[in-house]
């Protein structure tokens, strides 16, 4: 028989997210709910060395669901990445009379948490919470549907411009190892074309489309770029390279950068928040542990941590064959 979890920390790590306020808001109602202590752990791992506890209980989480970003803050920690430092952390873990943690982030996140829990033998469930929506075993990560919102909302202003002054705007967004973002966000707002990542589209090529484009009548055009996208050295030597190669286009750039973080979650991710902070106590209480808790055809699911930092991450074809049919 599972031992009874008498008391749940949660932290959040690595990059901040919207929805991670709304998710711990839903741990620790989950926790009063079933009659379990909680504890926020400020600043994720480090705040476990540093023993930066509170605690917290159903009234201490009111009025959060909305804000962006997380009130128990993040960071990344290195003394955490040693076996000394979590022995600390552990230690104060346990000094706190702590017996289970939640952790909220991405696969760094994920990362430590799985060392930590087998190394300790502390029962540990991981929330996927990133705007790149690149963890394994879920069909969405927290963050990204507001992210996406932020992104299409900023290119239809830029659009505005684009259309007016005849121009070409390459448009940055987040996005270092995954495209899901770009390629979304990219349908979304109806660019000409969207660089990924995941695929070399090569700057002849692009030439070529932006060309074809020309012909058909289009005098201005949007391009989304992920962060990733090694088309160039950076966006800047690709608009530069636009520019040299087609004299018939004003090139600029934007940089959407860390406004795609930011902002009130939508409903989508305060919904799909408080889905995974329940499943996450409720996992725990039955006896789970290192698991993430996901979303998979709008079930709660548990997905091994192992699999869920997997890194194979593979490009959805249908949405790209989408783009590049309707970007004619």
């Amino acid at each position: 028989m599972a031992k009874k979890i008498t008391n749940i920390a949660v932290l959040t790590s690595g990059g901040d997210a919207p929805g991670m306020n709304a998710a711990i808001r839903a741990v620790v109602r989950a926790c009063s709910f079933y009659n379990i202590e909680c504890t926020g752990v400020y600043r994720g791992y480090q705040g476990l060395i540093e023993a930066d506890f509170i605690k917290l209980d159903a009234r201490s989480v009111r009025n959060i669901i909305n804000k962006g970003g997380t009130f128990l803050k993040s960071t990344r920690s290195l003394d955490f990445k040693t076996k000394e430092g979590r022995k600390i952390a552990y230690d104060n873990l346990k000094a706190n009379n702590v017996d289970a943690l939640i952790v909220i982030g991405g696969d760094g996140t994920f990362t430590g948490g799985q060392l930590f829990s087998q190394e300790f033998d502390i029962p540990l469930v991981g929330i996927p919470a990133t705007i790149d929506n690149d963890i394994n075993g879920t069909d969405y990560t927290l963050g990204y549907d507001t992210a996406l919102n932020t992104v299409v909302e900023a290119i239809d202003k830029i659009r505005d411009t684009a259309s007016s002054h005849n121009r070409l705007f390459l448009v940055e967004v987040m996005g270092r190892d995954a495209g899901d973002i770009a390629l979304n966000s990219g349908i979304g707002a109806g660019a000409e074309e969207i660089l990924i990542p995941e695929e070399d589209m090569g700057t002849e090529r692009l030439l070529d489309s932006l060309k074809r484009s020309k012909k058909t009548g289009k005098t201005s055009s949007i391009i989304v770029v992920a962060e990733g996208e090694k088309s160039g050295k950076n966006i800047f030597e690709l608009a530069s390279y636009i520019e040299e190669n087609m004299d018939e286009y004003e090139v600029r750039v934007s940089v959407l950068g860390h406004i795609q973080r930011g902002g009130s979650p939508s409903c989508f991710d305060r919904v799909l928040a408080s889905k995974l902070g329940v499943g996450a106590v409720e996992a725990l209480m039955n006896g789970k542990s290192g698991i993430m808790i996901g979303i998979h055809h709008q079930k709660v699911v548990h997905v091994d941590l192992v699999t869920a930092i997997k890194d194979d991450s593979k490009i959805d074809n249908e949405l790209r064959r989408v783009a590049d049919i309707t970007s004619v």
